[in-house]
């Protein structure tokens, strides 16, 4: 089947089995291989990337469901000569180890900070946050735990996520 997707802003054509998942599509087919594949149940996180800017597990969808979507990997978050705050604050706070799981980490901590700003209620209070709300490590932890480290790097994690929220702040 043919679908079309808007990968980190590039439009791209694509001929899929319709059995193909997302995650596939991106590594398999569009060389991205920064997104991934871990266990392939959705249940690690490492294959965390953005679709119309909502974080996704892309081991858990079809390519097809989402022709004419926008697809946003850690290869569209940053670059080397100008990274993303998070992904300099990651580096800043040693937020990984062995970093197989640091761009489902990364993609997700953009997206959950997108979700904060939105107005999306608290995971862990349920009161309705904003982007003047400081972010707690419980908080953080809370929305943040679905992306799984292997190497236990979590206060780092939680740390670069908490510095890059504190500088979004008014």
């Amino acid at each position: 089947m043919q679908v079309a997707l808007t990968i980190n802003g590039q439009a791209r054509q694509l001929e899929l089995d319709t059995r193909t998942s997302l995650l596939d599509a991106l590594r398999e087919h569009l060389h991205l291989t920064g997104t991934k594949k871990g266990c392939d149940h959705g249940q690690c996180g490492a294959c965390t990337v953005l679709l119309n800017g909502r974080r996704i597990n892309a081991c858990l969808t079809l390519a097809v469901m989402h022709d004419g979507e926008d697809v946003r990997t850690i290869e569209g978050v940053g670059t080397p000569d100008e990274l993303h705050p998070l992904q300099a604050a990651f580096i800043a706070r040693d937020g990984f180890q062995c970093g197989y799981c640091t761009p489902g980490q990364i993609c997700s901590a953009v997206g959950m900070l997108d979700e904060v700003r939105a107005g999306w209620p608290s995971h862990v209070t349920g009161d309705v946050a904003s982007s003047h709300v400081e972010l707690t490590d419980e908080e953080i932890r809370e929305r943040m735990s679905g992306n799984l480290c292997r190497c236990c790097a979590y206060p780092n994690i939680v740390a670069a996520i908490r510095d890059v929220a504190a500088e979004a702040r008014p």
